[in-house]
């Protein structure tokens, strides 16, 4: 029988927490102040039995007590001065009358929800299905040791630089616990766990969230809870350097609560572990938390007997092996001799390997394995599928590449016009906004002003919020969120517009609050008129002309600057333009190609100007529908 996280045995077995944001009330229907009589309190009466007795959340009364500086768990007695005060604090009356018999004749027990539900996936054989080890993605602030965990959970010391372990060169970690297992994904924070969920490889069954207990909630554990949040996978909070002399475990519940985020302690939902990952302590009982969250939360299923289905976690190109790639199968058995699609690529797996070089016949869900014979490098986040032969998957292979070339000039994969046809459709009931701005107080202030619109039933959301540049993280979580970005007073950075026009992610930029306010408000009543702006995306030289029949001509080109997409094209000769038409084909080698970078060669066919000579520039530009008052 598993023993609880204090050490008492566990003889209810693992509990479905509540799902409750926190602005609802989970399985609680609190009842109306207004309507409800008078409360008599007892002398003594507990955190549970208060809440019961007025018919509110734990959480609530907790919260409550909170503010007052008293921090008592469900389970903790309090008198009934405090019980009178809290009650009062919430809007209902307390009778002068004491009546200890009436104490526990509130609500009745809380209903709860099934325990359990199994996660299988699509084309897995139900009456064939077992349990799997639950995939876990460690997230939280920079420097709270996230790193240090897992180091300590694998026994090993891959932070100190020694080799060992499971994880060298495979980008997971798989441990055991009390013999079961678990799949640990050694990725490099929030940002590679949202960049995999935005290529929709749904990776994690449940996201453990490091604190440090000397240090509280910073900006980056406030962000990966929101990212957790997006991809609806439960937290198990790692309460972290509890061993140091100036740890504050009780800020740190306070500051999480403010966050949303409840802890079973406090009558939440969220389980929270003191772990010190210098001594070790606490190590067993997360790992078994982890599982108890797994069974109650996730029951993680799959079919072993079935074709496999796995996601890349990481590639490279070897000199001497070709492509090699990490991945995490899923569900199914990956053989050696299987042919498997992966992203726009594809080949026959030549070999599967452990972490040590070792060759395996095979592979079964939740194992993370090296796998040699593909024939390109995919990308992180890739899914992949076996699929019955060489010519299926070149097949499926060129079809995703010609939906793909299509999409270059795609529309986005959450404009705001798109997102109001959804609601017209009734497709969604929100807009899903990624907020940031250059200071706390204009945040506050956008904030609230977003907060002030709604129209027809239709909200705005706000995933996530947060001072600073617009960058890759925020793409990435809008991407995987079909969410739009929404900037005040500040600008995207580093390779971010990129990122924006390969995922599809609608970016928009204000200075002025009721501008912003104004068009969101405009965006969900379907009445926004964008504007067509033009972007120029780069220039090639062209080096060579290749002619095809009588009036036909490519392009051998070099890029010397941006990119070479399919689009709108100039063509300029000794500094003057001489034609304006289209770009219809890139190509590398013989290999049709989305786009062409800098410093590399390609060939160009253009769609009705064929008279190209050598020293030509080709300016290639595409055209983006902006906000006439939000353009960047």
């Amino acid at each position: 029988m598993a023993r609880s996280r204090s050490g008492t045995r566990n003889t209810r077995g693992p509990r479905r927490p509540m799902r409750r944001g926190p602005n609802e009330s989970g399985s609680f229907h609190p009842v109306d102040p207004a309507q409800r009589g008078a409360i008599e309190i007892p002398a003594s009466i507990t955190v549970k039995e208060l809440a019961e007795l007025v018919g509110v959340n734990p959480a609530d009364i907790i919260r409550e007590l909170i503010k007052s500086g008293i921090f008592a768990t469900i389970n903790q007695a309090i008198d009934r001065d405090t019980a009178s005060l809290v009650t009062t604090d919430l809007g209902y009356e307390v009778s002068e009358t004491v009546a200890d018999s009436q104490a526990a004749e509130g609500g009745g027990e809380v209903p709860q929800e099934p325990t359990g539900r199994e996660e299988i996936m699509e084309g897995d054989d139900p009456t064939r299905v077992v349990t799997r080890a639950p995939i876990v993605t460690v997230m939280g602030h920079v420097d709270h040791g996230k790193t240090s965990l897992l180091d300590a959970i694998r026994k090993t010391s891959v932070a100190a630089g020694e080799k060992g372990g499971i994880t060298q060169g495979i980008g997971a970690s798989e441990v055991e616990h009390n013999g079961r297992p678990l799949v640990f994904l050694d990725t490099p924070g929030h940002e590679a766990f949202t960049a995999m969920r935005a290529r929709g490889a749904k990776v994690t069954d449940i996201a453990v969230l490091v604190v440090a207990a000397d240090d509280g909630v910073m900006p980056q554990t406030a962000e990966a809870i929101d990212h957790a949040r997006a991809a609806r996978v439960p937290i198990v909070v790692a309460l972290n350097k509890m061993d140091k002399p100036d740890a504050n475990p009780d800020r740190v519940k306070t500051e999480l609560s403010e966050h949303g985020v409840y802890i079973e302690e406090y009558g939440g939902e969220t389980p929270l572990v003191a772990v010190s990952a210098k001594s070790g302590m606490g190590i067993d009982d997360l790992l078994e938390t982890i599982l108890i969250t797994s069974d109650a939360l996730v029951d993680p299923k799959a079919d072993p007997k079935r074709d496999a289905v796995g996601t890349i976690i990481e590639a490279e190109l070897d000199k001497g092996r070709g492509a090699v790639a990490s991945v995490l199968v899923q569900t199914g058995t990956l053989r050696v001799g299987d042919v498997v699609v992966v992203g726009e690529t594809f080949g026959k797996v030549r070999a599967l390997e452990d972490s040590h070089g070792k060759r395996l016949p095979k592979a079964g869900p939740s194992s993370a394995v090296i796998l040699l014979g593909l024939s390109e490098v995919p990308a992180a986040g890739d899914i992949l599928r076996v699929v019955a032969d060489e010519k299926a998957a070149r097949a499926i292979v060129e079809e995703r590449k010609l939906k793909a070339a299509g999409r270059s000039e795609g529309t986005g994969r959450a404009t705001l016009e798109d997102l109001y046809r959804q609601i017209q459709a009734g497709q969604t009931k929100e807009l899903r906004v990624i907020l940031k701005a250059d200071v706390q107080g204009s945040l506050g202030a956008v904030t609230h002003a977003l907060d002030q619109i709604q129209t027809d039933g239709v909200r705005i959301n706000v995933l996530h919020q947060g001072t600073g540049d617009i960058t890759d993280n925020d793409i990435n979580l809008a991407s995987a969120s079909d969410a739009v970005v929404v900037g005040f007073n500040t600008k995207l950075v580093g390779t971010a517009r990129r990122s924006a026009e390969a995922e599809g992610v609608e970016v928009r930029l204000y200075d002025i609050i009721y501008k912003l306010s104004e068009e969101m408000e405009a965006a969900l009543r379907g009445m926004l008129e964008p504007e067509e702006v033009e972007v120029v995306e780069g220039r090639a030289e062209v080096r060579q002309v290749f002619r095809v029949g009588k009036s036909t001509a490519i392009a051998g080109s070099y890029v010397t600057d941006g990119r070479i997409v399919r689009g709108g094209a100039r063509v300029y000769r000794n500094g003057k333009l001489i034609a304006t038409d289209r770009i219809d084909s890139v190509r590398r080698f013989r290999d049709d190609v989305r786009e062409v970078a800098t410093g590399f060669e390609c060939g160009i066919g253009l769609s009705g100007f064929h008279a190209l000579e050598e020293g030509d520039i080709i300016e290639c530009f595409t055209t983006q529908m902006v906000a006439r008052a939000a353009r960047s």
